[in-house]
């Protein structure tokens, strides 16, 4: 098994990526800072970590390498993974401070750093430090949506490697393949997450996600007036909330647990008072999660509702494309004579804008309410 398999729809990435781990040193295939870039569930951080693997083994197809930076227990990879909405300069102080150390049984360190979009410009500068002047065995490789998400003195010293969106035939087959899915489950996850490869996996395996998706997209589609519109943004805001807890209380609880356990404390017990301030950084932690796990949530049914305008306007201009919500066809066929394609246009502008305004800490039940008012306005 090569570090590269189940890199889906990225052949020329790979091609690239394989090259520089197995040029020798001193090639100009090789450089010591990297920046992934691709929409999202395009794979950025997946790939990040088997050239991770391919470099700390020396290009070779190592599984156990593979298997090691995967589980981040590899000495000499470093990755962060923030779960906060903003990465902060104490994470980042540490990563440089880790990346002058000499590699200990790997031919290179790296460090990866996902979503390094979520960098404020102070951060970003002290990051700049580093790639200025690496250490001679140290990687850095970023991950974010695309180059302009970075400030341009980062991206004059990095080499861009670009991903495709990978098709929806490609990401049935992974699903297939790592999941053990019905394909023609496969095919409509990976249809309704627009490819999008982790979102796909969790619609094909989870029946609350695919529920509360098609729960979302009815909600919208019964807004008839701006009373329906407000009433749906509490349902919205209320389907987000549930979606952030799926994904988050089971993870806080373990980590609680573990915290407990390492501080000697018996499940039930009292925490004793000196210790109370350890519990409270991890609360803290898992707060910025939350908000975090929120606000993606938000943004999952905002690219849903987006979907489907989507579908409503190219079947409204007679476009020969297959629906990405197809096994909603016959909702789409009655709500198409209510929509036309100048609406369903004005709806697209108005998802945009509440994406945006979510982003710039708007309150999102303001923007949801403000986008599903432009929602009822449309249907005549």
């Amino acid at each position: 098994m090569s570090v590269w398999d189940g890199l889906t729809g990225q052949a020329e990435a790979v091609a690239s990526l394989r090259a520089a781990a197995e040029a020798p040193d001193g090639s100009g295939s090789m450089t010591h800072s990297w920046l992934i870039t691709g929409p999202p569930g395009s794979g950025r951080s997946n790939v990040a970590l088997a050239f991770a693997a391919a470099l700390v083994s020396g290009g070779s197809d190592d599984e156990r390498a593979l298997a090691q930076v995967t589980a981040r227990t590899h000495p000499d990879v470093a990755v962060l993974t923030t779960q906060r909405v903003i990465i902060t300069i104490d994470e980042i102080r540490t990563l440089v401070t880790g990346s002058y150390y000499s590699p200990s049984v790997g031919r290179y360190r790296v460090v990866i750093v996902e979503d390094a979009d979520r960098m404020t410009e102070r951060t970003s500068n002290l990051l700049l430090k580093a790639l200025e002047e690496p250490p001679e065995r140290t990687v850095w490789i970023l991950c974010a949506p695309s180059e302009a998400d970075l400030i341009p003195t980062i991206r004059s010293r990095v080499r861009s490697v670009r991903l495709r969106v990978p098709d929806i035939e490609s990401v049935a087959d992974l699903l297939v393949a790592r999941s053990g899915v019905d394909r023609a489950l496969a095919l409509d996850a990976a249809r309704q997450a627009q490819s999008h490869i982790g979102m796909a996996q969790r619609l094909a395996t989870s029946p609350n996600a695919r529920d509360r998706r098609r729960r979302t997209l009815d909600t919208v589609l019964r807004i008839r007036s701006v009373g329906d519109a407000v009433l749906a943004a509490a349902e919205l805001m209320a389907v987000a909330d549930e979606d952030a807890k799926s994904i988050t209380q089971e993870r806080d609880a373990e980590e609680r647990d573990a915290a407990l356990r390492s501080l000697g404390v018996e499940p039930g017990g009292t925490v004793p008072p000196a210790l109370r301030s350890q519990l409270r950084v991890l609360e803290e932690d898992q707060k910025r999660r939350a908000t975090r796990s929120l606000r993606d949530g938000l943004d999952r049914i905002l690219v849903d509702v987006m979907s489907l305008y989507r579908d409503l306007l190219l079947m409204g201009l007679g476009a020969a494309t297959e629906p990405v919500n197809l096994s909603m066809r016959d909702q789409l066929d009655r709500a198409l004579p209510m929509v036309p394609p100048a609406s369903a246009l004005e709806v697209l502008d108005a998802v945009g804008l509440a994406r945006r305004r979510i982003a710039a800490n708007v309150a999102a039940l303001l923007a949801l309410e403000a986008l599903l008012v432009t929602v009822a306005r449309a249907v005549r």
